[in-house]
């Protein structure tokens, strides 16, 4: 259990982290004005919706490192953290090649120019992403190394190395935004350079310790120690694939529930964006307890134990679900409080009785789901997931959200949906943990 609760902590710290800072960000821009808050939000949504997609780097590799090193090979774990990286800067670079130029056309895009307004929060969205993205190397690198750091069971130097790059960040963005002390005034695009320089501080901490825990370990040159493996990257692009699916099948249920949500009404759309971020704040607390899950599950298995990989699948799952449970009973107790922190507005208040108590009930539920989640991702069954999650989307959550709004069943049926999506992930993980098909034990995943 302290393992697990080590893991769990610094996993939660190194995931709430950016979160918060966003928030102090928004805080800091929003004096500005309204145009350059809502351009921030928009270009920290489309950086959002990138760094999604490439979680992979942190997950994946995490299960890999975590097999080699229950089987008592640490530098082939670290091998798996350095080829995580060369993916990781080779995926980062394309991206600034391709996102640089075509910023402001996708921001455009996003945000409209039928008045000039929206034109301005557009341009200035994209001139925010133009100086960011240039940040997503170091970005990806910092989930890479999150990854197999994990895998290692390391677990203080990845909070330092977050917790440093988005102090020096938050010290920048309030300096650069506005001009305080010795930092020159530079509005919006301060914020973007605070975002730059935080994130690029943090991934190079990480790339320096897998630098030095490559040549470190071996009597070979530092090349032939960092040179890419071609085998070992085919095997984590492999595993990047079915984890890519899993990620975007969320977004596009959740971008859906979205767009649908706002065909009902502003006080509907603003009612379930509320509930919905606090569902995004809790899958954040579960989501740490998945993460110990994998790193502990993918050692076990790895030294060759599935008993003990089935005693943290149970351990994770009870504590996972006994604080799911908790957090639901503060909800429901706090059902006429909790919303009127957020918001004042009474037709929204009223709109948030729906989404509200589906919310509730749903806790439990991702209790067991996100815990199960962890344990088949540690063994290496990104395939299953990525095939339960489809089905999960498929014949639960989209088809509910339109008929939704086809049938006008409004917040109901969309979160209808999304108790649905649950059931059927919860139904599929169960049977999968049952059926003991993720009892594959070695150094490798597949």
């Amino acid at each position: 259990m302290r393992r697990i609760a080590t893991l769990t902590v610094s996993a939660l710290a190194v995931l709430i982290a950016p979160p918060l800072y966003l928030l102090l960000d928004l805080a800091v821009v929003g004096r500005l004005g309204g145009d350059e808050l809502a351009a921030l939000a928009v270009a920290t949504l489309v950086l959002s919706i990138i760094s999604t997609q490439l979680t992979f780097l942190s997950y994946g590799t995490t299960a890999r490192s975590a097999r080699r090193f229950g089987a008592g090979d640490r530098p082939g774990a670290i091998v798996e953290g350095v080829q995580a990286s060369w993916i990781a800067l080779g995926v980062g670079v394309a991206i600034v090649a391709v996102a640089y130029p075509l910023a402001p056309m996708v921001l455009r895009a996003l945000v409209g120019s039928s008045s000039p307004d929206a034109a301005v929060v557009a341009d200035d969205a994209a001139g925010w992403v133009r100086i960011a993205v240039f940040g997503v190397p170091l970005i990806l690198l910092s989930m890479a190394g999150n990854g197999w750091m994990r895998g290692v069971q390391d677990t203080r130097r990845p909070v330092i190395y977050v917790a440093v790059g988005l102090s020096v960040a938050a010290v920048l963005v309030v300096g650069l935004v506005h001009g305080v002390g010795p930092f020159p005034r530079l509005g919006l695009p301060g914020s973007a350079v605070a975002n730059v320089v935080g994130q690029s501080l943090t991934g190079l901490l990480f790339t320096v310790r897998i630098v030095r825990e490559s040549i470190g370990g071996t009597t070979d040159s530092a090349w032939s120690a960092l040179r890419p493996r071609w085998p070992v990257i085919v095997k984590q692009l492999v595993m990047a694939r079915d984890l890519i699916v899993r990620s975007l099948s969320f977004q596009i249920c959740f971008l859906s529930a979205a767009a649908v949500a706002a065909r009902f009404g502003v006080a509907q759309v603003a009612a379930h964006q509320l509930v919905l971020q606090l569902w995004e704040f809790m899958s954040l607390f579960l989501d740490s307890l998945a993460i110990a899950a994998q790193a502990l599950v993918g050692a076990a298995l790895g030294a060759g134990s599935v008993r003990a990989a089935g005693s943290v699948a149970r351990r994770v799952t009870v504590v996972s679900l006994v604080a799911a449970g908790l957090a639901a009973g503060v909800f429901a107790a706090g059902a006429s409080i909790i919303p009127r922190v957020f918001t004042s507005d009474a037709a929204i208040l009223d709109a948030i009785g729906v989404p509200w108590w589906f919310f509730v009930a749903m806790l439990p539920i991702a209790g067991v789901v996100f815990a199960l989640d962890g344990v088949l991702l540690g063994s290496g069954d990104a395939a299953f997931l990525r095939t339960a999650t489809l089905a999960g989307a498929l014949l639960g959550f989209l088809p509910l959200i339109w008929l939704s709004l086809v049938f006008d069943w409004g917040l109901a049926g969309i979160w209808s949906g999304l108790v649905v999506f649950m059931l059927v992930r919860l139904a599929t993980v169960v049977w999968r943990i049952r059926s003991g098909r993720w009892h594959r034990v070695g150094a490798e995943t597949a």
